[in-house]
């Protein structure tokens, strides 16, 4: 089984871009972040000519995500409160979470909020969004031991993440010390990431800002992440970073990670 994440930064805008990759890269699940559209307003059907069953839970001009799959998914939800429906309501007025089970496996697609500015109201509700993250794991390991949490978390793990540039500056946003140790337990509930089984150096990326020439220097963050449970990350047979999209004319400033297993 192959599952790509891909943050498209408007599915709409880079419609031609994913139809593309997908007939070059059909994966069994593609997994969309920051789709930027409402559900109405969708592109589905040159997706849906390509094969693939579309799940959507999306928002005007902000957030949004999408599953996209070769076969039917089964027990799809969205937002938080499908899975702990005592939050408050205002959690899920940001569309950030979509998953489903394929073969037994369940896809958690994730569009971590960025933060904007360390302790600004932003940061504040990314720290309390992936504290709520947390509650929402424990209550899906608890029914479904395999899962592959995907997407933009908005969170380089280590310095070695991060283009050096700014790698050496201390909470910086999506590397602060906060970020990172809520990050860190939400794999202490048991997830490991696929790409460091098979990858350990750093000056992989697969975020790179529109701005300064980043791309073109490899000034790039690796903020795009698979997370797998024990028995995925064992079967993980590659995780890969495809830069290819990144190179087009108008691209999104991510690129699409896959994993197989």
């Amino acid at each position: 089984m192959k599952i790509a994440s891909w943050n498209v930064n408007s599915v709409r805008s880079r419609l031609e871009h994913v139809t593309n990759w997908l007939q070059q890269n059909p994966v069994d699940v593609l997994c969309l972040q920051e789709t930027k559209v409402v559900d109405a307003d969708f592109p589905h059907t040159g997706l849906e000519a390509l094969g693939y069953n579309i799940y959507i839970y999306g928002q005007k001009s902000y957030n949004g995500v999408a599953l996209l799959s070769k076969k039917p998914l089964e027990q799809v939800t969205t937002g938080f409160a499908s899975i702990l429906p005592d939050i408050e309501p205002g959690w899920d007025e940001q569309k950030r979470i979509i998953t489903g089970i394929i073969d037994g496996v369940r896809i958690l697609n994730l569009y971590v909020p960025n933060g904007s500015e360390i302790d600004s109201e932003k940061y504040k509700y990314k720290l309390g969004w992936l504290n709520l993250l947390h509650k929402y794991l424990q209550t899906l390991l608890s029914t479904t031991p395999n899962i592959c949490m995907c997407g933009d978390f908005n969170i380089a793990l280590e310095d070695r993440d991060i283009h050096e540039k700014v790698s050496s500056i201390k909470n910086h946003i999506m590397s602060s010390d906060a970020e990172r140790q809520a990050l860190k337990e939400l794999l202490e509930l048991g997830f490991a990431d696929a790409f460091r089984k098979f990858t350990e150096e750093g000056e992989h990326f697969s975020w790179w800002d529109y701005r300064t020439m980043a791309f073109s220097r490899n000034r790039g963050w690796r903020i795009d992440h698979h997370y797998l449970t024990p028995e995925l990350y064992k079967k993980a047979i590659s995780c890969v970073i495809d830069i290819e999209p990144r190179k087009l004319e108008k691209p999104s400033d991510h690129t699409p990670v896959i994993v197989e297993f």
